[in-house]
Parts: C-alpha cells; structure tokens; sequence
C-alpha cells in the first residue's frame, strides 16, 4: 500500500509543480484583482459540484461498492454495474451542467453576493462560469474512471492525470490569452479543455483492464441502487464540506477587493502537500479498507487505518513548520511578478498561516472519513461535517472582524480540527479503530525534530529585501536549497531521536505492499 502512496504522490507531486507554474502565470496576468477574483470564483462553482458527483459523495458511496463486487461478484456482475452506474451518472451531468449554465447569473448571486455591486465584475464572472460549468461533466466522469482504476491497483494513472488540466490552463493563459484579448476568457477555455483531455486521457487504460464502460440506464442492478442509498447522505456531506469553503467566499465577496486572490493564493500552497500526500494516502486507504471490510478482515483493518494516520503525523506536522516558516519566500518565488505586488504577498501571508494550521486535521479526515466509508456508513461523517459547519460559521463570524481574510483561513482550519476529533472519537466508539501503542512517543518526537527544522530555516531564509533582488531563477534555487535542507534537517533529527515509526513505515511490509 505504500507504494501506491508513493506513485500516487510522485505523479501528484508533477501536477502540482504544474499547478505553481500555472498559479504564477495567473499571478502575473491577475494579480489580487477583479479579474483574477472572477475567474477564481468561476473556477471554483463547477469545483463544488465535482466534489458532489465526483470524488466527493460519488467516489464515496462508489468505490466501496465497487469494491465489495470485485472481491464477491462475478467478473460480467462487476461490468454490469460499471455500465449502469455510468448510465445514470452520465445522464445526471447533462442535467445539471444545462441548468447550471442558464442560471449562471442567480449562481453567483448566491455565491459571490458582494459582486453585485459591481457589474462589470458581476458580468464578467457569469460569462466564465458558462464556459467553464462544462468541467464539471467532463471531471465528474474522470473522477469515476479513475475510482475504478484506482480499485483495481492502477494508482499511476488517476495520479497523473490532472497534469493535463494545468497544462491546458498554461496553453490558453499564454496563447488564447493575447489572441482573445481577456486572459480570464482565455483561461476559462483552458479549463474546459483540460477536463475533456482528462476524460479522454483515461479511456485507453479503462479498456486495458477490460473495464471500459458502456453506459446504459437499466433500473434493476442493486449495486445502483446501493450507491444511489449511500450517495444520499454523502451528497450531504459533501456538500457541508463544500459549503464551508463557499462560507470564506461569500465572506470574502464583501472585503476588499483582492480577499478572494489572497485566500486562493495562500489556498494554493497549502494544497501542495494536502494533495501530494494528503489526496495520495486517502486514494489508496479507501479502496483497501473496502476491501478489508467486505473480507471482515478486522485486524488489518485497524493496522491500515494506523498505519496511515501516523503517516499523517510524519509527513503533517513538519510540512506545517516548513510551510509557516517559509512562507514568505515561498509567495514571493511563486507569485510575486507584475501584478501580484508586495502587499499582495504580506495579505497572503496572514491567509497562509491560517490554512497552514489546517494542514494535520486536514489530511486526518482524508483517512478517517474513508474509514467509515469503507463500511459503507456514510451517516455519521455527514453528522460530524453539519458540526463542523457550525463550527466554521461561528469561527468565521467571531473572527472576520479582528483577521479580515486571515479570520476565514484560520476559521476553515479550527473547522478542521473539530470534524477529525469528532471522526476519530466516533471510530473509537464503534470499536472500529484501536491505536497501536507507541504514539504519545512518536507525537513528542515528531514535535521536536520540526521544531529544530523550524528554527534552522527561519535562521537561513534571510529578509524579504535579499529574495526581492533575485530573478525568479534565483528565487526558486534558493528556495529549493531551503526546502532541501529543512527535509534533510527533520530526517536527521528524527534519527537522532530514534523515531522507529519513520524506518518502519519506509519499509514495504508485506502486510502493507
């Protein structure tokens, strides 16, 4: 199973790159500004439905499924089902991507309500969300091929295959861009190209593994109806997660302009090893702990499920020190070119710092939720995610005033925390998970060992004025030293420290191969 967090983290690990080059590209076009503020908010409504049939409540009431009928049904059973599935998810896109485009204007009322008192602003945002509703048609049936292939071990390839949106971004923001005359518009199409290339991209491999669907509507195949069961609350839930991130932007839409670019800017950092390792482990925990569970298979059950939330610890908390600490030469390398000015990265910054905290409980839902996933109850996270709403609408309203749009990162961060303790504490109720012995020792020790790294690599960045006389050549060396040298710092504290978790964890056990 490592391996597969492996290749899965590599292969994100390219898309991610891409990603920062593209985001510097946006940077330069957008700056903190009107544009770049009605492109994200465009980008991100067909993003909230994809959470909802894509990997968000479909992959989670879908895999599982898929799952129990790899391991228990016949190979023609398991087809069946694909094809229906495909059916009937396919028919509902169509659906909702039309009226989502025709009601492209009452959507980012609700959405983003402080741009109406703007109109050119308000217009420009409802003209690039019909151009990129469509993403979500195309990304939702991407999500489904690559919930299949990721069942049946071929982690690479869904990995890999966001590459191809960033690339399809960084094609129009560069070329469309000086022809259409508005790089939003351009970009816009760049989205809608990149989910169709994502889409067509995975064909072949569905067709290698002889799971190439053809999609029909038949009514009768129970596995449908068992996902269409379990979808119910997962949709739910999805969409409370969703709704803490619309909670920020709707908030936002009422700041200064620039508040919804710094809180994607500084979003968009933390997504590096949120999705590097964060979307890796939950992607390869999902499918074997169904499996696990359809085989009533209790004990290696538990060990998967504590194996990666330590895994969450070692990688989470010195990626949090590191992300902190360096987190202003890391927006000045990545962002800080023609538009995107000084005072955007320090308003940055404040945002970093308050999803930066949101780093560890993040990726700790990312593996409990599939836990209780992979038992096919999705009641509960939809129960503990309507708490965790709350909690963020309490926090962002208590903390907006004081923080600005500081206090929304920080808010969606505390949220986090309450929705993995709430998880946990319900796992350990069920009797679901029992942790292994040895973590109040391996949490000291992982403290400590970031600590020393946060304290090297807040003496070597030097001041913002030494990376501001860099090119950008020289910025993104430096700070590939500096990261280089925090991992290497952490490495060597951990093995001063004897931490026997991070050998054994590095080790490609049988159990866990």
């Amino acid at each position: 199973m490592l391996k597969g967090v492996m290749t899965i983290g590599a292969n994100t690990m390219v898309s991610r790159v891409l990603g920062f080059v593209r985001d510097v590209i946006l940077a330069r076009a957008f700056g903190a500004s009107a544009l770049g503020d009605a492109f994200f908010v465009a980008f991100r409504i067909p993003n909230l439905f994809r959470r909802l049939f894509g990997e968000g409540a479909f992959s989670q009431a879908f895999i599982p499924v898929l799952g129990e009928y790899k391991a228990t049904r016949s190979d023609r059973e398991t087809q069946d089902f694909v094809d229906d599935v495909t059916g009937w998810l396919s028919l509902a896109l169509v659906v909702v991507t039309a009226l989502g485009m025709l009601a492209a204007p009452w959507v980012v009322m609700v959405i983003a309500p402080g741009f109406s008192a703007h109109p050119d602003k308000f217009a420009l945002t409802v003209e690039l969300l019909r151009i990129t509703f469509p993403y979500l048609f195309f990304i939702s049936l991407t999500a489904l091929a690559g919930g299949i292939l990721n069942t049946y071990g071929k982690f690479s390839v869904p990995a890999f295959t966001p590459v191809f949106l960033n690339l399809a971004m960084i094609f129009a923001a560069l070329v469309l861009a000086p022809w259409l005359g508005n790089p939003a518009v351009a970009v816009a199409w760049g989205v809608f190209l990149g989910g169709l290339v994502q889409l067509l991209f995975q064909v072949p491999f569905l067709r290698q593994i002889g799971r190439l669907p053809r999609p029909r509507l038949r009514r009768r195949d129970p596995g449908v109806a068992k996902v269409l069961k379990l979808m119910g609350p997962a949709i739910f839930g999805s969409s409370v997660a969703q709704l803490n991130l619309f909670l920020s932007t709707i908030l936002a839409s009422f700041l200064a302009t620039g508040s919804v670019s710094y809180l994607y800017y500084s979003d968009r950092l933390v997504e590096f090893p949120l999705g590097v390792f964060g979307v890796a482990l939950g992607t390869v925990v999902l499918p074997a702990l169904s499996q696990q569970q359809a085989l009533q298979d209790h004990e290696h059950f538990n060990k998967t499920l504590d194996w990666a939330l330590r895994l969450v610890l070692i990688i989470g908390i010195p990626a949090t020190v590191g992300l902190l600490v360096l987190g202003q030469p890391l927006l000045i390398s990545l962002f800080r070119y023609g538009a995107f000015d000084m005072h955007a990265v320090e308003m940055s910054q404040r945002s970093l710092i308050g999803y930066g905290l949101g780093i560890v409980p993040i990726i700790a839902v990312r593996v409990l939720a599939p836990a209780f996933y992979a038992r096919q109850n999705t009641r509960t996270p939809v129960k503990i995610a309507v708490v965790a709403l709350i909690a963020n609408m309490v926090f962002s309203l208590l903390l907006i005033w004081p923080l600005a749009h500081a206090g929304l990162a920080l808010a969606t961060s505390l949220a986090a925390v309450v929705n993995a303790m709430l998880l946990y504490l319900a796992l350990r109720r069920a009797s679901a998970y029992a942790p292994r012995p040895g973590w109040v020792a391996l949490v000291l020790k992982v403290i400590a060992a970031s600590a020393l790294m946060g304290v090297a690599l807040y003496w070597l960045q030097g001041e913002a004025a030494q990376w501001l006389t860099l090119d950008m050549p020289g910025r993104l060396l430096w700070l590939a030293g500096l990261v280089s040298a925090g991992m290497a710092i952490f490495f060597v504290a951990a093995w001063l420290l004897a931490i026997p978790e991070l050998r054994q964890l590095l080790r490609r056990k049988k159990t866990h191969g």
